[in-house]
């Protein structure tokens, strides 16, 4: 069992919104960025891109940092606390749309930033066993499964081995998946994301500057109880999308079977009722999902998020009262 310090640290989602961005702490995302991306990484700046302007609406569950490193590389990193089952696509539009935001018209492209996007995200993403994953893009033959690499003059030009150098890089860390001992640099990084909380043995680069930088004590009274207020509203958020996502299919499914059984017996037919049964649950689940939207529209919940959960389109959703 992995022993933790009796220290409260903030979670990094917050610390990412309001402290990480102040270049005395720029340590601690060094480590981070270190540890996960396997090299040495010193953050030049932190830049802002239409993507990553604060709100000051704390309901809203995206959190974006972007920084440019030393090697004039831009690192985007994103936190997700809500499941969107397009999220895939959201990573490919975020790294598209830092590559022509970051290079001016006219410019040669081989002035096209190398991108990293860093996705730490706390729902089920996909299908698979890991808890960290890693994609980048390159172009292997079809007859021969070779792999097509640069010219060494090309590697001259671009200072990379490697087509794949040039492209976006993903990584994902579902960290709601980790449940084993920390024994790696990665993994204690990993069980601080999951928990907020840092293993006492913990050695990973940057983990000893949240020790220094990032506990709750540290905290003015203004910013604890912002802070707190923070962690309700995920509270709050998930609860209310759990919730009413099992309401929508216990219900749906209740008014579905019965307005199908209706309809197959009066067809007295063995395809009538399953047709029935399937077009009674439809109507089902869909009345339910509207009056689930109506709810969570009363709340002040976005549409975005209100699509997420329920599936409805946004124009459903906006012609709700």
């Amino acid at each position: 069992m992995t022993k933790e310090t009796a220290d409260k640290y903030i979670r990094f989602d917050w610390a990412m919104k309001r402290l990480l961005r102040n270049k005395a702490n720029f340590t601690v995302l060094e480590g981070f960025l270190t540890t996960l991306l396997n090299e040495k990484i010193t953050i030049q700046q932190l830049l802002e891109s239409e993507s990553n302007q604060e709100d000051a609406n704390d309901k809203y569950n995206r959190v974006d940092l972007l920084a440019l490193n030393s090697k004039e590389e831009l690192i985007l990193i994103e936190i997700q606390n809500n499941n969107e089952y397009a999220y895939f696509q959201r990573m490919l539009f975020g790294t598209s749309k830092l590559v022509t935001e970051y290079i001016e018209r006219g410019q040669d492209y081989d002035k096209i930033r190398k991108v990293y996007s860093i996705n730490i995200v706390y729902f089920s993403l996909g299908h698979g066993k890991d808890y960290v994953y890693h994609g980048k893009t390159e172009f292997r033959g079809i007859h021969l499964n070779d792999v097509l690499d640069l010219t060494p003059f090309q590697r001259q030009q671009f200072k990379v081995d490697s087509v794949s150098r040039l492209y976006p890089e993903y990584y994902i860390l579902k960290v709601n998946d980790f449940n084993k001992v920390a024994t790696t640099p990665l993994e204690e990084w990993i069980y601080y994301l999951r928990t907020g909380k840092v293993p006492e043995s913990a050695q990973a680069p940057g983990l000893d500057g949240v020790r220094k930088r990032l506990k709750e004590d540290r905290m003015t009274e203004s910013e604890r109880n912002a802070y707190y207020r923070h962690i309700d509203n995920l509270v709050s958020l998930r609860d209310t999308i759990v919730n009413t996502r099992a309401e929508a299919i216990w219900e749906g499914h209740e008014e579905g079977f019965a307005a199908g059984h209706a309809q197959g017996m009066e067809k007295g037919m063995v395809e009538g009722r399953e047709k029935g049964l399937a077009e009674g649950r439809a109507e089902g689940e869909k009345a339910k999902a509207m009056e689930i939207a109506r709810r969570l529209k009363a709340q002040g919940f976005a549409t975005s998020d209100i699509q997420e959960t329920t599936g409805l389109p946004a124009a459903d959703i906006d012609g709700l009262p």
